[in-house]
């Protein structure tokens, strides 16, 4: 059984990254993320401090802009309609969920595409869907493509199961494993919560990539001998007996479903990482492309 590593992967995406930031150096630009937070929630403001610090670290140029819940949604329009006209931006990032009274669907559409490196905008999930490469794809999704290229996973003419539907993971990971070309080519089915024998569907599946939200709820009954396993999920459940008082656990119960798999991430250390890296790589993408 191999352990996809997720540190592993993101550290070579990042490599790849480096050494694009340096080649656009050489010819005077510099690729520019900003990341808008609104809010106080924690979580997201853990998130936004990493994602700075990777930019950072990368030498990218990087705003951060932590705003107060009480910001209204025409104020934040506005500080979204500065960075689309800045030409140090490169990409913009609205962290998610914002206060509940903003409309995230407007914010979204709000940022111009050329930026929204989140692969979020109508006009990228329609490139995506064209398979038009000058699009951004979302993070996860892409960070799970490049998880299987990098463990040498064959998606052609494999039977993926999507378990999720989401915009942010399921569908546009669906897309892009059903595309054409290197790390597509799959046939993909999408399934959920709703979907009648689950266990049926997803025990079909050569590669399952789980992200319904929901912790451990992918068993050993419904994964196949030899099946690759994608686990997106990032739960905290309480376990009062660590320090913490809580763990982190994926979609899938990974001690039991471990041993039938032929590749499998683990949760911490598998999908995680490869959203930054991802989001550095797409802002890296959108430089290069901001002449064209």
């Amino acid at each position: 059984m191999q352990l996809i590593h997720g540190p592993e992967v993101a550290a070579a995406v990042l490599a790849e990254c480096e050494k694009d930031i340096a080649e656009l150096a050489l010819m005077g630009k510099k690729p520019g993320l900003a990341v808008v937070l609104v809010g106080d929630d924690p979580a997201s403001r853990a998130y936004v401090r990493s994602k700075d610090k990777k930019c950072r670290d990368l030498g990218l140029h990087s705003v951060k802009l932590e705003l107060a819940e009480s910001t209204t949604q025409e104020e934040l329009l506005q500080v979204i309609a500065g960075l689309n006209a800045d030409p140090a931006i490169h990409g913009i990032l609205v962290q998610s969920p914002p206060p509940k009274h903003i409309d995230e669907s407007a914010v979204v559409m709000a940022i111009d595409p050329r930026k929204d490196v989140d692969g979020f905008h109508p006009v990228n999930v329609a490139k995506l869907a064209l398979e038009d490469r000058s699009g951004f794809v979302p993070c996860t999704p892409l960070g799970c493509q490049r998880m299987l290229l990098h463990a040498g996973i064959e998606t052609s003419g494999a039977n993926v199961v999507v378990l999720g539907r989401s915009m942010i993971v399921g569908k546009p990971m669906a897309l892009l494993l059903m595309g054409k070309g290197r790390g597509g080519d799959a046939t993909v089915t999408v399934a959920h919560s709703r979907t009648k024998n689950l266990a049926e569907v997803t025990r079909g599946a050569d590669i399952l990539v789980a992200a319904i939200g929901r912790p451990e709820f992918v068993t050993a009954d419904m994964v196949k001998e030899g099946a690759v396993v994608i686990d997106v999920g990032i739960n905290r459940v309480e376990a009062p007996e660590l320090p913490k008082g809580y763990k982190l656990v994926g979609d899938v119960a990974f001690d039991e479903v471990a041993p039938k798999c032929r590749a499998i991430t683990p949760v911490p250390g598998g999908v995680g990482p490869m959203t930054i890296a991802m989001l550095m790589a797409n802002t890296v993408k959108a430089c290069k492309l901001s002449d064209k």
